[in-house]
């Protein structure tokens, strides 16, 4: 490969005198944790009104707002979560931890989103929730989705983990009329390091919530009458102040994350034996959380080595996600009663991506036009030289 210069991008996470201001307003408030402070509140708020929701849960992580909304929709022991195949382990792993069964099922070789046919061929009695994963921020297909659910009487809960700010055909996430779960990851969109929420179309589902993510006990309880078995997932204000801040920065790096991935894809897409993630026109706002591509055809061997050489050349590259049943923490509790090669039959699109599938960091999104051009001239020398 021909050495050229490494491109330029901007650092991440991202913050300024707002981030600041936020932290010294949590620490003079003189209460550090959400039952005395104002930010968390505050915080979920505003979080539901940027998604149209009516209530809004702060949490702990990403992980913990997926298993805190199974819960309370739920799942547990007999029964069965259907999850994408390809997918971060937590997906699988939050309803594995509740003793409930994770079902993967194939994904769509184009999106790389839940194949609704494969999910509803996937349904049982036992059945209790369908996790579509809108990856790297590009939706799901909610109409699809949505009909399945009012066919089979399955509830939705979206793992929007990539997607804060998302919109499918006009609507926003909160306004699709399911339970949302939403990670704060020092690489996600918006961040605090750690820290998750959950979005809740219904008063009911909130309060459970509410009780359970606070060790089982209302909130005005002064005498530890502990109502039912929860555990401590409250988010502290310091993580809540900062991410006010990252929530008012967003749509100004989304619309242009969204600019930068119209010239990248056309990039990626020009190198031959490259195929970029493709897109959904319902899915009228795509977050890019990831910019990611194939390279159909190539082992995952290969693929691995592509990824050394771009890092090596100075981009933010990594494998896609391992297929979760290609994984052995899937099968240590609440795995299907299938073997590997089972399941990979029955997912044949995941097994590819599994193998070809590369990802760069969003933050190259928000890089200027030349050096996206930079981007794209390391992936074609890296690519040609597999």
């Amino acid at each position: 490969m021909n050495a050229r210069p490494a491109p330029e991008f901007p650092t991440w996470p991202q913050y300024d005198d707002e981030e600041r201001t936020g932290l010294i307003r949590a620490l003079e408030q003189g209460q550090w944790w959400r039952m005395g402070g104002e930010e968390v509140a505050s915080f979920e708020s505003e979080f539901a009104d940027f998604h149209g929701a009516p209530h809004a849960l702060a949490v702990t992580n990403g992980t913990h707002a997926l298993e805190l909304a199974l819960q309370v929709m739920g799942v547990g022991p007999g029964t069965e979560v259907i999850v994408p195949a390809f997918t971060f382990i937590s997906s699988s792993q939050a309803a594995q931890r509740l003793g409930a069964v994770a079902v993967p099922v194939d994904v769509d070789p184009d999106t790389y989103n839940i194949d609704v046919a494969a999910a509803a061929a996937a349904v049982t009695p036992r059945t209790r929730v369908i996790m579509p994963v809108h990856m790297a921020g590009l939706m799901a297909d909610m109409d699809a989705l949505g009909k399945l659910s009012a066919d089979t009487g399955v509830p939705i809960l979206q793992d929007a983990a990539h997607a804060q700010g998302a919109r499918w055909q006009g609507k926003r996430v909160g306004e699709l009329g399911t339970v949302a779960a939403f990670s704060f990851q020092n690489g996600k969109l918006m961040t605090a390091g750690e820290g998750g929420a959950v979005l809740f179309p219904e008063s009911d589902l909130y309060e459970a919530a509410f009780l359970r993510h606070s060790c089982g006990r209302p909130r005005t309880d002064r005498h530890y009458k502990h109502q039912v078995a929860g555990t401590n997932m409250r988010l502290n204000e310091f993580s809540a102040a900062v991410l006010r801040a990252q929530l008012r920065r967003l749509p100004a790096q989304t619309e242009l994350r969204d600019r930068r991935w119209t010239l990248l894809s056309r990039l990626l897409g020009a190198i031959d034996g490259v195929v970029p993630q493709g897109g959904d026109v319902r899915a009228d706002q795509n977050t890019h959380y990831m910019a990611m591509f194939r390279i159909p055809g190539i082992t995952e061997a290969n693929r691995n080595a592509l990824v050394d050489r771009l890092v090596e050349a100075g981009l933010p590259a990594f494998a896609a996600f391992r297929a979760v049943y290609r994984t052995d923490a899937f099968w240590e509790a609440g795995a299907p009663d299938e073997t590997v090669e089972q399941v990979a039959e029955r997912c044949p699109n995941t097994e590819a991506i599994n193998s070809d599938c590369v990802w760069l960091h969003h933050r190259v999104l928000l890089a200027d036009e030349r050096n996206l051009e930079i981007t794209a001239e390391i992936i074609a020398d890296a690519v040609a030289a597999i």
